[in-house]
């Protein structure tokens, strides 16, 4: 087949890019982040990802540069952090500890208990894709933006009586990243691009001449080959390698090394691959070429069918596709469907003002499509930073921290109708019970598995950073707690019955582990810490025995294994015995000020940081349901004391966690005025990414999570509607929400009054539904829709 005439692209891409659907209007669109200047720096830059592959887009009209990710790509290799010292040390450590002697255990933990090495593997950049343009500045009618409901960022700007526009987003159907290049006028598209890393790798190109019955159409490829880095002596053990391959519409294609220089195209399409040698935390035998091979030639196929074939490109609208499969589950209108005509920096700046409600809707949004792009079944879970980083050397590596960051990622993920995004969190802790077998072991010569505070891409499970942050033992059973919440949301048997052995077997560490107090013989953790808070009966150390929230953990954990155990029909005698130790577990207490203690003892006003990130005590009210406002007044009390105690600006997670709370103390006045500090610019970055600050995307995930609470709450079998609705929203809709015991639920009010709700039964269970002081007990066959407007 001839070459297709030019004229005819060129009124293709007139079509595109002048249609209401191709060319952004001016305004911003609902579900839309829009600017008006390229990104400055990495926090203005624009996230994508298909679950594996990320990039941050920057969209500068002379240089656009994408900084890529690949979620297998980190430092080190298959390694053993345990110390075979700690075993012999454990005793002496918990004596020092019951004695008082907390500076001393601090040592005996620092020198003899900790993992080696002490520091886990990092997450790492895979590198640069830079496009160089022959652009001369300044542009006109530029826009850079990111259409949350496509998953496609798109940057456009006219420069010499041309309009140029370039598409880009992270295919999970053809596991590629897609760069579409086009001009309102024909042979506009010259660049040329190049790719640049930080890791040990090469670059080359690679040229394919096609046969003349297909148009003699030459395609040129970049090809980077790599090994992943060292850290802390362990060696890196992975190769990877990037391929970035050029797909032009008529102009010429001119090879350098490591470069490739297009000229006079009508339009161009850019489809990059990368993969690692990563199988699994202890195989790294795979084959990166042959994977980056084929999804090239996959994505391929579909841009020669749509050019050279009389077919389609149906590479868009399969990403559109299965985004949408996700991400419409859900609306949430605030006040209007109309959002503030300001680019979204601006929003920011301006959203206490009051003036823009529907931005928090747009924040919320904008959480589950981070959690769509970073956390897709077959990938690897959620990071500190999701699936972008642009180092080798991130903050706190940008790993998996378990005292609460890792938690928090999903925490919206079933009240936000995102279930399946949990599957590569249930797939890593089912991996971290069989690593934390070994630490079980050597550390605490118990049965059973555990981890402590942090965890990386080979699953390490020893106590690591010093003994004030990793020595505690309660990381892969809080982690347990997301996998139950699982199974609450959706009435999954089969996911149960793949998840109990882990549960199974975290519970029987502790058994075996948890030790007798001296004062009231409570069964206590020991050693011990409340989360990266300095016990106020030390000098120096966090260790302790028994804080509160491992009581707290403990026990939902034993309770869950009772639950499951009867639920699945088997270990009866098993049940009995965490049963009993369940029983005899510290309960918590109510401290001289009305505070909930947070250690044994009543000190937390001797803290040196009252003020301090974080509430980790506060887990029994939420993420936990052990405190309720309904059931358990005085506790909740409790909780609203120290919270007062704690004050309510903190990092941009710990922000997020106390609007959870105060939502489950059903005070949506409060809860909001805490959000309306996390979307301000001191915790929201311009590409609306939290700020710790520096970048962690756990305050995204929170802030949502806690958006949804205060609409709808579904624990302790009772499904609360608009339990901490604010003012500030009194008019709005939100549909799809899902509920625990099998729900979907939508929600309209107006004048801050309850108008309608509708629960949809998925798995025709029982249900109290709530709303203020009315409740009412419902059973809603299986498939049948029950709505109520709260009387």
């Amino acid at each position: 087949m001839p070459t297709p005439p030019r004229i005819f692209f060129a009124a293709l891409a007139a079509l595109f890019l002048f249609h209401p659907a191709g060319r952004a209007a001016d305004k911003a669109a609902p579900l839309t982040l829009y600017y008006t200047s390229p990104a400055a720096k990495w926090t203005e830059a624009l996230p994508i990802g298909n679950g594996r592959l990320g990039a941050m887009i920057f969209g500068g009209a002379d240089h656009e540069h994408l900084q890529l990710n690949e979620g297998t790509l980190w430092a080190g290799g298959p390694y053993d952090p345990n110390n075979t010292n700690a075993l012999a040390a454990l005793p002496e450590a918990r004596q020092l500890i019951f004695d008082g002697k907390y500076d001393d255990a601090f040592t005996v933990v620092n020198q003899k208990m900790m993992a080696v090495p002490v520091r886990e593997m990092p997450y790492e950049t895979l590198g640069d894709l830079h496009l160089d343009f022959p652009v001369n500045l300044p542009v006109n009618d530029y826009r850079r933006d990111l259409n949350l409901d496509t998953a496609v960022a798109s940057v456009s700007y006219t420069a010499n009586g041309v309009h140029f526009k370039r598409e880009i987003f992270a295919s999970a159907v053809d596991q590629v990243i897609v760069i579409r290049l086009t001009a309102d006028k024909p042979g506009q598209i010259s660049f040329t691009a190049g790719m640049t890393s930080p890791q040990k790798a090469d670059t080359g190109v690679e040229i394919n001449i096609r046969s003349p019955s297909l148009g003699a159409i030459d395609d040129a490829t970049l090809v980077m080959n790599g090994t992943n880095g060292e850290a802390h002596g362990i060696k890196g053990a992975l190769k990877f390698q990037a391929r970035v391959c050029l797909l032009p519409v008529h102009g010429t294609i001119t090879p350098g090394t490591n470069k490739i220089s297009v000229a006079g195209a009508d339009s161009v399409t850019l489809l990059i691959a990368a993969a690692t040698s990563y199988k699994n935390y202890h195989d790294v035998t795979g084959n990166p070429q042959a994977i980056t091979l084929k999804q090239i030639e996959g994505a391929k196929d579909k841009w020669l069918n749509a050019h050279f074939r009389d077919g389609r490109d149906t590479t868009l609208e399969d990403h559109i596709a299965a985004h949408q499969k996700l991400f419409r589950r859900v609306q949430l209108t605030l006040e209007t469907d109309e959002p503030l005509n300001l680019p979204t920096d601006e929003r920011i700046k301006n959203f206490a003002n009051g003036n823009d409600p529907q931005f928090a809707a747009l924040y919320f949004q904008f959480a589950r499509y981070l959690l769509i792009c970073c956390s897709r079944p077959g990938g690897q879970p959620a990071t500190l930073q999701g699936l972008w980083n642009d180092s080798m050397t991130p903050p706190w590596d940008s790993k998996y921290t378990i005292n609460i960051n890792t938690e928090m990622n999903y925490w919206p993920a079933e009240t936000c109708n995102l279930s399946e995004c949990v599957e590569p969190l249930t797939q890593m802790v089912l991996e971290m019970a069989e690593t934390g077998q070994r630490t079980a072991k050597i550390h605490y010569g118990a049965r059973g598995w555990v981890a402590h505070h942090n965890t990386d891409l080979w699953r390490a499970t020893a106590p690591v950073d010093g003994p004030n942050s990793g020595m505690w033992p309660m990381g892969g059973a809080w982690l347990l707690q997301n996998l139950w919440e699982h199974y609450l949301f959706t009435g999954d048997k089969k996911y149960l019955a793949k998840i109990y052995p882990a549960m199974k077997g975290s519970a029987q560490f502790y058994l075996d582990t948890l030790i007798e107090e001296p004062t009231h013989h409570w069964l206590v953790t020991c050693p011990s810490l409340s989360p990266e808070n300095k016990n106020p009966a030390a000098t120096k150390t966090s260790l302790c025995a028994g804080p509160t929230m491992d009581e707290q953990i403990l026990r939902d954990l034993f309770a869950n294994c009772i639950a499951a155990s009867e639920i699945l029909g088997k270990d009866k005698k098993f049940a009995a015995q965490v049963a009993a130790a369940r029983a005899r577990l510290a309960p918590m207490q109510v401290g001289s000020s009305g505070q909930l203690q947070e250690w044994l003892q009543d000190i937390d006003l001797q803290s040196r940081e009252l003020h301090h990130r974080h509430v980790s005590h506060l887990y029994g009210l939420y993420p936990s349901a052990q405190i309720d406002v309904n059931t358990t007044p005085e506790l909740a009390a409790a909780v609203k004391k120290s919270l007062e105690i704690r004050g309510d600006q903190a990092t941009g997670w710990a922000t997020a966690w106390r609007i959870n709370l105060w939502a489950r103390l059903h005070d949506g006045d409060h809860a909001f005025g805490i959000l309306e500090f996390l979307l301000s610019p001191a915790r929201t970055f311009p590409d609306m990414f939290d700020a710790h600050p520096p970048f962690q995307i756990d305050g995204n995930f929170g802030g949502a999570a806690g958006i949804a609470e205060m609409l709808l709450q579904s624990q302790n079998d009772e499904l609360q509607i608009l339990p901490a609705l604010p003012k500030a929203w009194a008019n709005g809709s939100v549909t799809g929400l899902r509920a625990r015991g099998g729900f979907e639920v939508d929600i309209t009010w107006k004048d801050g009054e309850l108008a309608n709700a509708a629960i949809h039964s998925l798995n025709g269970n029982p249900i109290r539904l709530r709303y203020g002081g009315t409740t009412k007990f419902m059973k809603v066959k299986k498939g049948e829709t029950f709505q109520w407007d709260g009387k």
